[in-house]
């Protein structure tokens, strides 16, 4: 007779979820494998799985118990294929971005105006005004990364507003640029996963703003914790292990569905604060400690920043940014202080999925904001994401135009061929990074949406040496020059290469390097030596790169990625 586990917060068993899922993918030809089980302290259990064929698929899961962190690893891999999440950086091909859809059937694609005008079909008049508020994007910049199919157009996906039902056209590279991952879930009922996915973006929200203004939490207490034994368990775990461990009150006074758990470390003075949200307060809570040891083993609770006294950078986007990813930014001093800016509140604001979605939906709307919604039901498993305008941005609006993922489609085609290119369109290439003004340290793989191969060139090939690489070609001495320096203060780069560019600066500082060729081959080895001769007097051009062209020929992770992107959307 199997036993099965329900737990608070979720519509059917573990064990039911687990196979429907588990199943799913089998059917799919996804072959999950599990790893890096963690179980630090009673009662926290967290897993890493990923694609056999392409571990570039991965997520991890969190959870009381080890079903319950399986299961919230298999809904993440789900929401992330169900909402393609897993490709949003990376460039689909040439065939996938011509055939009949490219992301979903249900897309539409827009021709930007002939002023550079966004099309009136995208989006509200409001919408449009908050996304370009002084009408200085232009349309072509809505292009998205995965196709790059500026002639195609702008593609959308619809998203219902929920406040009236309305459907909306939401650019693909808007919702890639400023959302990320934020507000996708899967669940086993629309009001199951929609509770997630509005929860994770009130987490993420409240967070953000408590971070940046240096808030001051109330902490909770005992008594209250000692209502969830399990909890209460586990934050005693972390203080006999020799943590501090603080326990806030992160709804600001009643208003949002936010818990807080912070780690004081005595032995490196790291802060490390992890937040959780549901509308019921035990959940919110459990997923607050369980975030803390996400992947972490208590050996691994060191290296987080001290906390700090500048405000202004810890509200930075750098700072927040690191928050999103991992949590481990810095922390202000004000947060940890005794007087709290808020009184404590004994919340809990619902009972059942359902509830739970509607007490969501209308506090977000109590504040005048609107919730877009897009379904996906295609898999098997239901998945959706949620935007929500001025409140689920991850990247700040104005990365729109002066971050935007689309910089990369124009210059694709001469990166992917540029072993191939001539003398003009190096000097054209080169001449284009320079205009675009990209940071040199920018990796170029991730530039143009290609999936580089670990050890290969490309994975650790970045602007400011593709430009010392093309001036090289051209034979432009100042700019070989300015590389060459370049290369010499950025130190991430393979060894063997930038040995060759400091040994390059030496023979151009050289008037006549003949008389000293002993010396040089001394100093940097005869291979070395050769192959910067080689480079300078174009007699060898790009290291003998191997160019993968549009079709990414030679480029086997990214084919893998194509591939598993091959098993959902099979035309």
């Amino acid at each position: 007779m199997h036993t099965e586990s329900f737990i608070a917060g979720k519509d059917a068993s573990l064990e039911s979820s687990i196979g429907t899922m588990q199943s799913r993918l089998d059917n799919l030809g996804f072959h999950i494998e599990e790893r890096s089980w963690l179980n630090p302290i009673d009662g926290v259990w967290s897993v890493h799985i990923r694609d056999r064929d392409c571990p570039m698929l991965f997520t991890n899961g969190k959870g009381a118990s080890k079903p319950a962190a399986l299961a919230s690893a298999l809904g993440e891999f789900f929401e992330r294929l169900s909402c393609n999440y897993f490709w949003s950086h990376y460039y689909l091909g040439e065939t996938i971005a011509n055939r009949s859809f490219t992301h979903y059937p249900q897309e539409q694609w827009f021709k930007p105006g002939d002023d550079g005008d966004w099309p009136e079909e995208l989006l509200t008049p409001e919408l449009r005004a908050f996304y370009n508020p002084e009408g200085s994007i232009d349309a072509d910049t809505l292009v998205d990364h995965n196709s790059g199919n500026i002639e195609r157009g702008i593609c959308a996906l619809p998203y219902i507003r929920s406040r009236d039902g309305i459907r909306v056209w939401f650019p693909v590279n808007i919702i890639g640029n400023l959302y990320v991952s934020n507000g996708m879930s899967a669940g086993n009922t629309p009001a199951e996963a929609r509770t997630q996915a509005l929860s994770e973006i009130f987490e993420r929200h409240v967070k953000f703003r408590i971070i940046s203004e240096g808030l001051c939490l109330p902490e909770v207490p005992d008594e209250v914790i000692a209502r969830f034994p399990a909890i209460e368990a586990g934050i005693r775990a972390l203080r006999a292990a020799g943590f501090g461990i603080l326990v806030k009150d992160a709804s600001l006074g009643g208003q949002y569905p936010v818990m807080n758990v912070t780690l004081l470390n005595p032995h490196d003075q790291g802060c490390f604060s992890s937040f959780g949200a549901h509308p019921r307060f035990e959940i919110a809570l459990e997923r607050s400690l369980t975030e803390l040891l996400q992947g972490r083993a208590l050996d691994a609770l060191g290296g987080f920043p001290e906390p700090g006294f500048d405000l202004d950078e810890i509200a930075s986007s750098p700072n927040i940014e690191i928050h999103f990813v991992d949590s481990s930014g810095i922390i202000s001093w004000n947060f940890l202080g005794d007087s709290p800016d808020f009184e404590f509140s004994d919340w809990n604001f619902s009972t059942t999925t359902e509830e739970d979605y509607a007490w969501l939906t209308e506090r977000i709307h109590a504040e005048g904001r609107d919730i877009y919604i897009a379904d996906f039901a295609h898999l098997g498993v239901y998945a959706c994401r949620i935007i929500v305008p001025g409140m689920s941005e991850i990247y700040p609006i104005d990365d729109l135009e002066w971050e935007n993922n689309s910089v990369g489609n124009a210059i694709r085609p001469a990166i992917l061929r540029l072993t191939e290119l001539s003398d003009d369109e190096c000097a054209d290439l080169l001449n284009t990074l320079n205009e675009l003004g990209l940071d040199d340290q920018r990796p170029v793989a991730a530039l143009i949406g290609l999936a580089a191969d670990a050890g290969s060139f490309w994975k650790d090939l970045r602007v400011g040496e593709l430009k010392t690489l093309l001036a090289l070609a051209i034979g432009d001495e100042e700019a070989i020059r300015e590389g060459c320096d370049w290369v010499r203060h950025f130190e991430q780069l393979n060894e063997q290469r930038r040995k060759v560019y400091r040994c390059i600066e030496s023979l151009l500082n050289l008037d006549d390097a003949a008389p000293y060729s002993d010396s040089l081959k001394h100093l940097y080895g005869a291979d070395t030596l050769q192959q910067a001769q080689a480079l300078l007097s174009g007699e060898q051009r790009f290291f003998g790169l191997h160019s993968p062209g549009m079709a990414l020929e030679g480029c086997d992770m990214h084919q893998r990625l194509l591939a598993a992107y091959g098993k959902l959307h099979v035309i």
